[in-house]
């Protein structure tokens, strides 16, 4: 006699259904751990308890593994010391004054101890400082606002829009792989070649020399072309590249909003243009538990675009009618709209980070909460920060 299948064998690895349920002839449904017809274990244990503060492990699977497996006592404790940390506060960035010494960057976080060394600097202050000044200049702001914009920050957006121009000019490669079209290598040897030129297009002349260090923070700003992947190692570059500019009095802070809405927003749209084009690998993703796969600033940004906004509430991001008709101006909505496009299934599912961070209050304890975040998640990991470059604008 041909034993019965109730729905639970190992040979199955189907996400299991109502339907897969083991009933007993009364018609009730058992779904804990045993068969109620067979007596045996079922395949699909409940899911594991003890995550406080976020939703349980959906049954999406990421395409990568988290880049950390952390127990749940390991993901509070974390979470506490993010809770319990200071919100960074703006800074003013600190000049550089003649004679110069650039010099070319180099690496030098190796370690946990490194990290430490790194955030109790001066360099480490400003840097996050710069970031939570950029973050308050747009507070309150639409995109399309009109605001102070030099011939700095028009030449940057130029820049950008050529780098856009390459990518249409450089068509992906035919390839059955999912990840990593190759074409993207070619995109990075022409910004290899043509970075410096670009840069000595609003440097000042007693600042031409200069190119020889922040040239590596703008060529690493937009991808690895070994690994074809982007992350927010690489984001962070580029606002490394952003202070340096900064440091030399070239963006100054009457030029703050127009760096956000500006510039970082034609950065976005070459990085979401690169990430579609040559499939970008996300970059040390975290799976279904990051923030995103590969950014972090617009989130930090666009929260506090929409601080004390009179009817959108970070629960506003499920209300599709609001993404459609004004993800164009917060960057925040862009963001979740994009997700919604390239991601397939429950939103609480492929991000339930995002998911719960729609349930704070007000936009004001999402941002302060990302910045402390980005310290703690992004500044203060091995991972990414052992790719920073130092010099003379960024020191050791």
């Amino acid at each position: 006699m041909e034993s019965e299948d109730h729905g639970h064998s190992p040979k199955s690895p189907r996400t299991p259904t109502s339907a897969d349920d083991c009933t007993d002839s009364s018609g009730v449904a058992h779904s804990h751990g045993t068969c109620a017809k067979c007596g045996g274990p079922t395949a699909y244990p409940s899911a594991p308890q003890g995550f406080p503060g976020i939703s349980p492990p959906p049954t999406y699977r990421p395409i990568r593994a988290p880049a950390i497996n952390l127990s749940s006592e390991s993901l509070q404790s974390q979470q506490q010391a993010i809770m319990l940390a200071p919100v960074p506060q703006p800074q003013k960035v600190t000049l550089v004054s003649p004679p110069y010494d650039f010099q070319v960057p180099s690496k030098r976080i190796h370690s946990p101890d490194d990290i430490k060394r790194f955030h109790s600097s001066e360099s480490a202050k400003n840097f996050l400082g710069f970031v939570a000044a950029l973050s308050e200049s747009i507070r309150g702001h639409k995109i399309s606002d009109t605001c102070h914009q030099s011939r700095a920050v028009n030449s940057i957006v130029a820049i950008l829009e050529t780098l856009i121009r390459w990518v249409d000019e450089i068509p992906p490669a035919p390839q059955s792989a999912r990840y990593g079209n190759v074409a993207y290598r070619t995109f990075h040897e022409r910004l290899l070649e043509q970075s410096e030129p670009l840069m000595l297009t609003f440097l000042p002349n007693e600042l031409k020399s200069s190119t020889i260090e922040i040239v590596p923070y703008f060529t690493d700003s937009f991808g690895n072309s070994s690994r074809i992947d982007f992350g927010t190692g690489h984001e962070t570059n580029f606002a490394a590249w952003l202070y340096c500019l900064a440091r030399m009095g070239i963006i100054k802070e009457e030029d703050y909003q127009a760096v956000v809405a500006r510039v970082f927003v034609r950065y976005l749209e070459l990085m979401r243009k690169l990430q579609l084009v040559y499939c970008l690998e996300p970059a040390g993703s975290h799976g279904v538990w990051g923030l995103d796969d590969y950014h972090f600033f617009p989130f930090i940004f666009g929260s506090a675009q929409l601080i004390d906004h009179k009817y959108m509430k970070p629960k506003s991001i499920h209300n599709e009618d609001i993404l459609e008709n004004f993800s164009n101006e917060y960057m925040y909505l862009s963001c979740i709209a994009f997700i919604k496009k390239v991601k397939k299934g429950l939103f609480a599912e492929h991000s339930p980070l995002l998911d719960d961070i729609s349930g704070v209050p007000n936009w004001k304890k999402v941002n302060s909460g990302l910045l402390k975040m980005y310290k703690a998640e992004v500044l203060e990991k091995v991972p990414i920060m052992q790719h920073f470059l130092f010099g003379w604008l960024i020191k050791w």
